[in-house]
């Protein structure tokens, strides 16, 4: 009989954590237990989990943004300052935004530049760019986009049905594409992907903007749920975003990637914060607590993992 195969194991080990973090809050605070409750919990997951995937989409490629945070920022703060009054104007700073994304990709690949000091630069252009055009607290959410994420369907919370829109899209593009396997080809290998004719260069840079739509669709999605907007609004999303993909069973190298287990991480790293909370965590430590959660994930997928390999040999 055989065992759980290795994408499994990646996919079941972050939604058992989902479920075992679940489990805690409703002990800690059975009122949560409810349709308001829920959406308590997972109000802020729509945001991170695209922000997750959008950075799922750059690992899937051997590369890692660590200017997911700031530019998530800046999409919000062009959502909020010109999206109600100028709507066309937003759009066409953000399309602007998302042909930068891709022109990064391009360059990276072109001159085999490292893709952490490229974006690590970038975080400081994006940080300024958000300063420039909010440089205190301020703008609103356009109401259509207030409407949608505040949208009340039946049985379950707009998050949780939100989540499962994102992992079932992003698993599309990512799965069942013929651009889902180049770009996880050339993760795995791309000389590969070159010698059966196609251009390495362009679909790097298709998938630095395919991850800059997503990043953008999260800075909307969060000025949606605060009604306004920050410089500094997400700063956190660079490392939850990494956290989520590889809780959800993603690696850095290989081209191994998951959707579904990458919204799971998302969902899971925003109820940990809940959790945290309950048990009155100062939020000073909250994010090593995270972290530690995080390690406990990766060890359990190491020794599935060594178990696993070992149950092979024999």
């Amino acid at each position: 009989m055989k065992g759980p195969s290795a994408n499994t194991l990646r996919l079941l080990i972050p939604a058992v954590s989902l479920l075992v973090l679940l489990a805690a809050v409703f002990y800690l605070q059975p009122r949560a237990m409810s349709y308001t409750g829920l959406n308590l919990l997972f109000n802020l997951a729509v945001p991170i989990a695209l922000a997750t995937i959008a950075q799922m989409i750059i690992i899937a490629v051997n590369d890692l943004d660590l200017s997911m945070g700031t530019f998530v920022s800046f999409a919000a703060c062009i959502t909020a300052a010109y999206m109600p009054d100028t709507p066309l104007l937003a759009v066409v700073m953000l399309a602007g935004a998302v042909a930068v994304y891709a022109l990064l990709g391009f360059v990276i690949t072109l001159r085999d530049l490292p893709s952490i000091v490229v974006t690590l630069g970038m975080s400081f252009v994006w940080s300024g760019l958000a300063v420039l055009i909010l440089p205190a607290p301020g703008g609103q959410a356009p109401v259509w986009l207030r409407t949608v994420m505040t949208a009340k369907p039946p049985l379950v919370p707009m998050a949780i049905v939100a989540s499962i829109v994102i992992a079932a899209v992003a698993h599309f593009i990512v799965a069942r594409t013929t651009f889902g396997v180049l770009i996880r080809g050339i993760g795995g290998n791309s000389r590969s992907v070159a010698r059966a004719g196609w251009s390495v260069l362009r679909m790097k840079a298709a998938a630095y903007a395919l991850a800059g739509v997503f990043a953008v669709l999260s800075g909307m999605a969060l000025v949606g749920l605060t009604t306004s907007a920050d410089a500094n609004i997400a700063l956190r999303y660079t490392l939850l975003s990494i956290a989520g993909v590889i809780l959800g069973g993603g690696e850095f190298v290989g081209g191994r990637v998951s959707a579904v287990g990458a919204v799971v991480g998302a969902l899971t790293l925003t109820l940990a914060g809940s959790f945290l909370s309950f048990l009155r965590i100062s939020p000073d430590w909250q994010i090593g607590a995270q972290g530690a959660i995080l390690i406990v994930v990766l060890a359990l997928r190491l020794l599935f993992n060594r178990s696993q390999q070992k149950g092979k040999a024999q």
